[in-house]
Parts: C-alpha cells; structure tokens; sequence
C-alpha cells in the first residue's frame, strides 16, 4: 500500500454522450453528487495526440459528480492492454510496458449519481526506445517461495538513485498483499536501496505479489530503468532468533514460544559480531569461505549449513572445530557459530525472511549491510519514503515487547563470503 499521484501531463476535460465499454470497470473514485442530474465531468490524461512519451505511461483519470466504469486501451492494431487502477483511482496502469514508438488509444467511461454517463477517448504516442544508460534493479523478493515474517520486500540500485528521482521511481514500485496489510517504502540515505515492510510483522499465510514496474521508466535526466520485475510469494511460519552476547545463547521463537536454545560463540574482539535486527537472505547447505585479500581475513574454508545475514558476510553457520567454546568464547570472525547438529537443526526450521536480532556486542549493524528495514522503528522507516505516508500508517503507538512474539547506507556489494 502506497500513496499515488496522478501523471502531471496536460489534461482535457469534457462532457460527453454515454459509449459503453468493454474493459476494466472500477467503483474507485466517488465524486461530488451533480444537484442538477448532469453527466459527470470526466478528465483524462495525456491529452489526445500527445507524443514522445515514455512506455510508462499511465491513464490518468479525474471525474467530478460520479465515478469510473470503465476502461480500455488498446494498441494501433487493436489489441486490447491490460490495466489496473492505482490505489486512489488517480491512474490505470499498464500492466506491462508498452511498446516504443507505438500509438495507444484510451477509451474511459464515468457515470453519476443520476445515470448519466460521460466518455472520453484520447490517442497518445509512445517515443522510440531510449538510448540513455539504464539503472541496474535487483528485486530481492522470488516467485514461488515461502518467507518469514519479516520478509522486507527489497530493490536495490546500481547506480543508486539521487534524492530527487526517488518519488518517480517509488511511484513505479507496487504491493499488493492478500489478507490486505498496510506498508510503506523507506529508502536508505544514499539511495541505493529501498525497502518495504508493515508496521509489524506479516501475517502467516500471507501472499504478497510485487511488481517494480521500471523499464523504460525516465529516471532523472541521464538514465531509464532497466526492467519490470515481479513476484509473487506466500509468509510461512513465524520464527525469530534472538541471540545474547551476554549468555552466548540463541533462544529460537516459534508462533511467539520459546522452543530451543543452542549455545554460540560470535565474534571475537577483534572481529566482532554486529548488534541489530537482521533477516536471513540466503540458506546453503554448503559453502566455501574465501577471506583472501580481505582485512583480518587471509582462510579458505569449507562450511556446512550457512544461514546468510549481512552483505558483509556474517553467518549462522556450522562450526564444529569451536563447540569447546560455544556457550562460553568468542572466538569467531564475526559469525555465529554453533555445533554441527544445531545448524543442521536450525536449517530444518528456519526461512528466508525471518528475523534474527542480536545484543551486547561491540559494533552496530550499519544501514544496508544487509536487509535492514527492521534495524530502526517505524517512526524512523516511514521518514525514509520518497512520498507521503498515508495517516493511517503513521508511527506505532505500541511496539511488541519480544522481538519473538507473534506480531501482525551503502549500495550492497557483490556477497561477500567472509564468514567464520
């Protein structure tokens, strides 16, 4: 869920005879009642004949005394686009880029509160493709997958996006969740990533389908979106990690219980683990540690059973040459380590996108190491988006008490395999 503008293109506004439509139909947009029985007054945008314009091009739509019902636009061979209205009626969004250098007609119908309906049709023209530099999107959330309950939904950019491109790109970036749950999107201060989530944790068996709609998407004045990216995913169990320096254990939460606790060694001082919110990004079941030419690094190691949870390369993972001292010693290069027969436990239970939080360690986990929406509070996240926040998503009265019970800025680097 996110607050939408309509496209600031010229608008024409007319009052028409009824045309009845095959298309989209929406009850999205309440007007003002007519007192005199008249047809609504419709506006849409671009304006006919309009040229040049991007493949992102939306369908905009205003009417005054009645309400949107339908939609259609077809391409200049006339086959029929698919559309979906922005949350606030404001748009029809394709739900593909167009074609460049293609002639699009839009066909839109509203009708008021009296019966009487209004129509408007306008032609608009889409500019050849661009031969700007694009900027590379990753969307960190597949199709098909089971995630924790704190998934943030996460895109990152190669170059990062300058301040005053965000609103357009934010724009483009959408979220639909079924049951419906509210979010919001929140940048890091560089701009090359941006995260969203809900005020508190998604609720099991949600699904959640995301689409960056970014090709061809004008971003500043220099460059163009690279791709339309989407997804599709469900919210699995609720579990959650919370690890204590001061105890050298990780108590493991299921559904809000306290099931397990394993004894840990994390980093020694001169490799310390990062305190913070965490999400785990990646699961192996094996994989090699190369610290070569790193600091404090120089070992290649087998491991087994690697739960990924910084871009920087801390790690659960495996560890049986340090269960001597799990429980007691820190002696690792800023993973977490346990025995051989927890992280193959750990394994079987965990999932992408749950939350691991850590305390009592000498550094904090800096913003972008790693998917770090949950690292600050909702007051805080919200700050971060590019448009304004709805009211309803203004920050939490009351945050849960226990990071495991059930509740509803660098560019990340190329992965780095640094664990131990």
């Amino acid at each position: 869920m996110q607050l939408r503008r309509r496209l600031t293109l010229m608008a024409a506004t007319i009052v028409a005879t009824p045309l009845v439509l095959a298309g989209c139909t929406a009850d999205r947009t309440p007007g003002a009642r007519p007192a005199d029985g008249r047809a609504p007054e419709l506006t849409v945008t671009p304006a006919d004949q309009t040229r040049d314009l991007p493949i992102t091009v939306e369908v905009g739509t205003a009417v005054k005394g009645g309400r949107i019902t339908a939609v259609r636009i077809t391409d200049d061979r006339g086959i029929q686009v698919k559309v979906e209205p922005r949350e606030d009626g404001s748009a029809w969004v394709p739900s593909a880029p167009l074609q460049p250098m293609r002639t699009y007609t839009a066909e839109v119908a509203a009708t008021g509160d009296a019966g009487k309906s209004t129509t408007r049709k306008t032609t608009f023209t889409t500019m050849p493709k661009s031969s700007k530099p694009a900027v590379t999107s990753t969307l960190y959330f597949a199709g098909n997958q089971t995630y924790g309950t704190a998934m943030p939904v996460t895109v990152a950019f190669d170059p990062p996006i300058a301040k005053e491109a965000r609103p357009d790109v934010q724009r483009r970036l959408f979220v639909k969740t079924d049951p419906p749950q509210p979010g919001a999107w929140s940048w890091l201060e560089d701009g090359s990533q941006v995260y969203y989530r809900a005020p508190d944790f998604w609720r099991p068996g949600t699904t959640i389908s995301v689409r960056a709609g970014l090709q061809g998407l004008p971003i500043g004045k220099d460059r163009i979106g690279d791709a339309d990216r989407t997804a599709t995913s469900k919210i699995g169990r609720q579990v959650a990690l919370d690890v204590d320096n001061a105890t050298k254990k990780m108590s493991v939460y299921q559904d809000g219980k306290l099931i397990r606790k394993i004894p840990v060694s994390l980093g020694k001082p001169s490799t310390p683990t990062s305190s913070g919110k965490m999400v785990i990004m990646e699961k192996h079941q094996q994989t090699t540690f190369d610290t070569r030419g790193e600091p404090n690094g120089g070992y290649v190691v087998d491991v087994e059973d690697a739960q990924r949870l910084t871009w920087g390369g801390e790690f659960i993972h495996g560890a049986p040459w340090s269960e001597g001292d799990q429980g007691y010693t820190n002696v690792s290069h800023g993973c977490t380590n346990v025995s051989a027969a927890a992280a193959d436990w750990l394994m079987g239970i965990t999932q992408v996108g749950d939350l691991v939080t850590f305390k009592g360690t000498e550094v904090q986990l800096q913003p972008g190491n790693g998917w770090t929406a949950w690292n600050v509070s909702w007051d805080d996240f919200v700050k971060g988006s590019a448009l304004p926040v709805p009211a309803g998503l203004q920050p939490a009265q009351v945050s849960p008490a226990n990071p495991g019970a059930v509740a509803g800025g660098s560019p990340a680097p190329a992965p780095s395999l640094s664990g131990g």
